[in-house]
């Protein structure tokens, strides 16, 4: 008799994954949404009168559990690499040229161009056709296990059915969970009637889903995803476009705009073709991928850095609009930096409605002559960060004023300064709110101690009720349980949680303290860099300006910030506190690696189209050599990228040693450090 349940459950789970994949794989629904309902519940009941029949990859494991979620860490098995970005045509032709070039002579090159859609990245594991694992992308070596979560998603199979696809069984695939606009917007719409805070885009509405710890609110969520890249031994296929098939044919997802090109004109056909239709598809994309075809040139090419030199981004220009700038206001930073802000008639732009944009500083608005009443045109750097790029001056009124710089603090009205040779004013109330609340949230901020709980919210609540009036005030909070557990949204788990996450606070090393207290100029790689030659709290505070200038990368602008800061009355005093709470305040002196570019110098001229400027520089001086801006008789080497100019020729006339930018790489992979 337990057979025949048995049989009767796998033939409703097979006919549920058959109503799915119509659905929300090939969007050609089968049956209707009661009937689908009803097969559901069929088969609940079931697997509750025969538990032991439950599976993994039944379709009631979609909906979800109240279990939270931990996220583990998970290593990748494969880096999920990042991908170098271009952004015209020129660029594009010259990524085709490198790849020829590193194969053989005169190879055929074909590429995959696949729609850059903008999500979050996922690799997902299957086992014996089961989904056994699924992480996010993390920093590309390891990420965070959202198996459960990921699960909900419906246009994920569970499994596949091995007895078909014999050849493959245990892979790993590699996606984009997205959210689709029309179902971003009905979220949003239902959020409103609620009276709960709107979702700012969809990319930021699907890693906020993809992170909840209650698998049953993922399940909520409109997520969708696309399926791009096959890894496995089994396969046996030669190319990214068999792969594809491959992954369509076990019942994945994958776009349908993907097309096999025959050479690098075919690929900027379909870019262009796409920038200008971006907006009828049903999602967002700000780009597109290119991919060498052939795995075996894939191979041959390999990868430089955190990049595979096989594929590459093409970033579409972003979008703009125009709308009304209805005032400009002035944000407080931790330091008293004024930041002004535009408050604009919203506008919907690239997936999110914008109400408001940064103006950076004063300068920028005398350059562009920003005003109150201007109609702007605004415009999504990278289609993220919204920004007024210009006025449109035709549709300025008569009566436009010229902005002014305030002359006191918007918020506690504190007269305000601004330093010479600085672009930035400052309001100069050491106790000014805005500059606490920023403060206290650096100091708890993933970068320094990394508080969990003491976020933006809790933080402004805090310090209007007075609880905490400097960041000391936090290794504090464990006596005032009782009183926190009052406020709203808190709790006892929420407390205890908090008052655990400040405790642990105490085990972060000397360079997260250091980066914490905010000094002026002194950012993470600073801090770690002065704290591995600096490692007490005692020989910072008494060092001297040429001491601290001694250090690798820090200068006169980082020392005399420190001096100052150390000088300052109130700062010791909260130096000292942060000691008595039992803070790190040591590190252990770290010997500088010695490599065969020890003491050497390098110049990089010209476009570095492989590895940017900044991590060619990072590069070189963690490998022990310098970079210096200009080419003398004693720079060793000239790295020459794309379009380099008079440095190159100032290089071969002093017969410095000149790399290219491939040389230069292979340097550096020569160097075991």
């Amino acid at each position: 008799m337990s057979d025949l349940f048995k049989k009767k459950i796998e033939t409703l789970r097979e006919k549920v994954k058959k109503y799915n994949h119509a659905y929300y794989v090939l969007s050609d629904p089968i049956i209707s949404d009661e009937e689908f309902d009803k097969l559901l519940k069929e088969i609940e009941e079931l697997e509750k009168q025969h538990p032991e029949f439950i599976t993994s990859d039944s379709p009631t494991k979609r909906v979800g559990s109240d279990i939270s979620n931990i996220f583990n860490s998970v290593e990748h098995s494969i880096p999920m690499l990042s991908l170098a970005n271009t952004y015209n045509s020129q660029e594009l032709l010259d990524f085709d040229r490198r790849c020829r070039e590193g194969l053989s002579a005169n190879s055929k090159v074909e590429y995959t161009a696949e729609l850059k859609i903008d999500g979050v990245s996922i690799s997902i594991n299957y086992k014996n056709g089961l989904l056994v694992e699924a992480a996010t992308r993390g920093d590309g070596v390891s990420g965070e296990d959202v198996t459960n979560n990921i699960r909900t998603i419906k246009s994920i199979p569970l499994s596949i059915n091995i007895s078909q696809n014999s050849e493959i069984k245990d892979f790993y695939v590699r996606g984009e969970i997205f959210m689709p606009i029309a179902g971003f917007n009905r979220m949003n719409e239902l959020r409103k009637l609620n009276d709960e805070k709107l979702f700012a885009n969809p990319r930021n509405s699907t890693a906020g889903s993809i992170k909840l710890l209650d698998s049953r609110e993922v399940a909520k969520r409109p997520l969708d995803v696309f399926i791009y890249s096959l890894i496995s031994s089994e396969s046996g296929n030669t190319s990214q476009w068999k792969n594809l098939q491959l992954l369509k044919d076990l019942g994945f997802k994958i776009n349908p705009f993907t097309k096999l090109c025959k050479n690098i004109g075919e690929v900027l056909e379909f870019c262009k073709y796409w920038e200008s239709k971006r907006d009828e598809l049903p999602y967002e994309i700000d780009g597109v991928v290119v991919k060498v075809n052939s795995i075996d040139q894939q191979n041959g090419l390999g990868n430089i850095a955190k990049s595979p030199r096989w594929a590459v981004a093409y970033k579409f220009k972003a979008k703009q609009t125009k709308t009304k700038l209805r005032e400009i206001t002035w944000q407080v930073g931790r330091t008293g930096a004024l930041t002004p802000v535009a408050e604009l008639e919203p506008v919907f732009l690239a997936g999110s409605t914008i109400s408001r944009a940064t103006l950076h500083n004063i300068e920028e608005i005398q350059r562009k002559d920003i005003r109150e009443g201007d109609t702007v045109l605004i415009e999504k750097g990278g289609d993220v960060i919204p920004k007024v790029s210009l006025v449109v001056l035709e549709e300025r009124d008569k009566d436009s004023v010229e902005t002014k710089i305030p002359e006191n603090c918007p918020i506690c009205n504190s007269k305000l300064f601004q330093p010479e040779s600085e672009v930035n004013i400052y309001c100069e109330n050491f106790y000014c709110d805005a500059q606490v609340k920023g403060r206290l949230e650096h100091f708890a901020g993933r970068n320094a101690l990394d508080i969990e709980g003491l976020g933006t919210a809790l933080v402004e609540i805090l310090v209007d009720l007075k609880v905490l009036s400097d960041v000391s005030d936090i290794y504090t909070l464990h006596k005032k349980r009782d009183d926190l557990i009052t406020i709203e949204r808190m709790g006892e788990k929420s407390v205890d949680n908090l008052i655990k996450a400040i405790e642990q606070s105490k085990e972060k090393p000397f360079h997260k303290v250091l980066f914490g207290l905010g000094i002026r100029y002194v950012g993470a790689g600073a801090a770690q860099k002065i704290t591995q030659s600096l490692n007490t709290i005692e020989k910072l505070r008494t060092a001297s300006a040429e001491r601290i200038e001694e250090i690798k990368e820090i200068g006169p602008s980082i020392s005399n910030s420190i001096i100052r800061f150390f000088k300052d009355d109130k700062n010791k005093a909260l130096v000292e506190r942060l000691e008595k709470a039992g803070l790190n305040f040591e590190s252990e002196i770290v010997e500088a690696v010695t490599t065969k570019l020890s003491g050497k110098s390098f110049v990089l001229t010209g476009t570095l189209s492989l590895m940017g400027r900044n991590e060619a520089k990072s590069k070189i001086e963690n490998c022990g050599g310098k970079v210096v801006s200009s080419v003398s008789a004693k720079t060793d080497y000239v790295v020459a990228g794309e379009k380099a100019g008079s440095k190159l020729e100032k290089a071969q006339k002093l017969e410095v040693e000149i790399l290219s930018e491939t040389e230069f790489i292979e340097l550096l992979e020569s160097i075991n450090v």
